[in-house]
């Protein structure tokens, strides 16, 4: 079984949204790092995708988006 998420990493801290989900039990799909062999094995890759990027220009002040369509 799999489930899509949304997730908003709160402090940008490293691998802060793999630690947590692993914790919780359920580890990102193809994840190398923190996933069980089982979860490790049902993609082919990591399954963490950003959908949508936002940043302030570091001249202009204005913000700078990017979406992407889902990957999977």
């Amino acid at each position: 079984d799999r489930t899509r998420l949304l997730l908003k990493p709160v402090t940008g801290r490293s691998h802060q949204l793999r630690i947590h989900l692993r914790e919780l039990g359920h580890p990102i799909l193809g994840c190398d790092l923190y996933a069980h062999a089982e979860a490790l094995g049902m993609a082919s890759r990591l399954m963490l995708h950003a959908s949508r990027l936002e940043l302030r220009h570091p001249r202009s002040g204005t913000w700078l988006v990017g979406e992407c369509p889902p990957d999977f």
